[in-house]
């Protein structure tokens, strides 16, 4: 594991789950992450931060009383300035939900979406810098989005946030040739892989439309799936091997989705 280190501009850093019932969705990520959890900003309302052997790796919070509200996991983007970063992405078609706005003084925030409709969050950091620990069950080790088609969205990342991109999810690290759609983008910054876009084109679900998935390193997927279902949860794609390893898809009780992927990817 290794402590938490300012990432460069536009590079994921933290994840956020927003849930109807934070106590139990506690107990489910507890129980199957092995996470504990302390007391996150206070301007983010009911909100705690998941800790792995004291490091930090994701955040939990309550979600308004509204039942139209989606669940879902959230990657966040660091950026040296969130406000002008937010600026540009208005002016490149996305929007800005919620922010920019201080969270005491761990860092400045925006919750934003791109111009396909995808929520994802820009983080400024300030005294807390994102993911702490890595390599070891339970941490977020990748995120995608998908979407239906990446040809629009992709140059909406490109003109934000200055990504260089790869049409070779192998080559770059991550995705399967055998198995994923060629509709496949990866996001590079620096030389380095940081994040994907996927296009499903009609397999994309009409009830949530184009949205961040994160994927989390498990010791074991099928031990892992058989725990989700123990936990209240639901099995989306059972696992299958696949280029970079064995991998599946779930969801938490109240259905926001993410990725398993084992140790060995």
């Amino acid at each position: 594991m290794t402590e938490a280190t300012r990432r460069a501009p536009g590079s994921p850093c933290w994840v956020s789950l927003m849930a109807h019932g934070l106590d139990a969705t506690m107990d489910f990520y507890g129980g199957l992450f092995g996470w504990e959890f302390h007391p996150g900003p206070r301007q983010l309302g009911p909100y705690v931060r998941a800790l792995i052997d004291g490091k930090e790796v994701a955040g939990v919070g309550r979600l308004p009383a509204d039942p139209r509200l989606q669940v879902a996991w959230t990657p966040y983007l660091a950026t040296p300035d969130v406000d002008r970063t937010a600026e540009a992405l208005r002016c490149c078609g996305g929007t800005v939900g919620v922010g920019p706005l201080d969270a005491e003084d761990s860092g400045r925030l925006a919750i934003v979406t791109d111009t396909a409709g995808s929520v994802f969050g820009l983080w400024q950091a300030a005294g807390h810098l994102g993911i702490a620990a890595g390599g070891v069950h339970g941490t977020p080790v990748w995120n995608e989005l998908v979407t239906a088609e990446t040809a629009a969205v992709v140059k909406f990342y490109r003109t934000v946030f200055g990504y260089q991109e790869s049409r070779d999810p192998v080559a770059a690290g991550h995705g399967d040739r055998d198995d994923g759609p060629e509709d496949y983008v990866t996001l590079v910054r620096d030389g380095l892989p940081v994040a994907a876009l996927r296009g499903v084109g009609k397999a994309l679900p009409r009830d949530r439309g184009s949205h961040w998935v994160t994927w989390f390193q498990v010791d074991d997927v099928d031990t892992a799936v058989e725990r989700v279902a123990e936990l209240g949860g639901r099995v989306v794609d059972p696992p299958e091997d696949g280029a970079r390893g064995r991998r599946a898809t779930v969801t938490d009780p109240e259905g926001a989705v993410f990725n398993l992927v084992g140790s060995g990817r």
